[in-house]
């Protein structure tokens, strides 16, 4: 049995780092997981764990205007500056704000085109860019993150 400098017996070999039965328990666990999704593709299953987009109550179009460290205006339309990522408690405006920029950027649409902050009947609060056709629910983001967006629609 191999042993260690100080003579202590090892219970493996010294070149066998994980254990055999847990790297067939985890290959297991990946065969079993693509056999269950392959089997609910196949079979049309209904996806429950998709976010439902319920119907938009109340929405607002709005510029958000930056530069690349995440210091984020928001405007109005006519161009009335209405909030700040540098306001109090409203940091995660320049986060969606680099966001937006980047999608617009991967995708090759003009970055000064309005993006709509909505308002869903359930209450959920969406960021929504028609020029990219991307919508960011704010679901579990955080209290304060939501109430930043949720405060332009007041």
């Amino acid at each position: 049995m191999p042993t260690f400098d100080q003579g202590i017996p090892m219970k493996h070999k010294p070149t066998q780092m994980v254990p055999r039965g847990l790297v067939m328990g985890m290959f297991a666990l990946m065969l079993g997981s693509l056999a269950l999704v392959s089997y609910a593709q196949i079979t049309g299953q209904e996806k429950i764990g998709v976010l439902y987009q319920a119907p938009i109550e109340m929405e607002r179009s709005i510029v958000l205007s930056g530069d690349r460290n995440g210091a984020y205006s928001v405007l109005d339309l006519d161009g009335t500056v209405i909030a700040a990522s540098s306001d109090d408690l409203a940091g995660f405006i320049g986060i969606v704000g680099l966001v937006v920029k980047r999608e617009r950027f991967t995708q090759g649409v003009p970055n000064d085109a309005p993006v709509r902050v909505a308002r869903r009947v359930d209450g959920h609060i969406a960021i929504i860019d028609d020029t990219t056709d991307m919508t960011i629910d704010l679901v579990g983001y955080g209290a304060d993150n939501v109430a930043a967006f949720a405060n332009l629609l007041n």
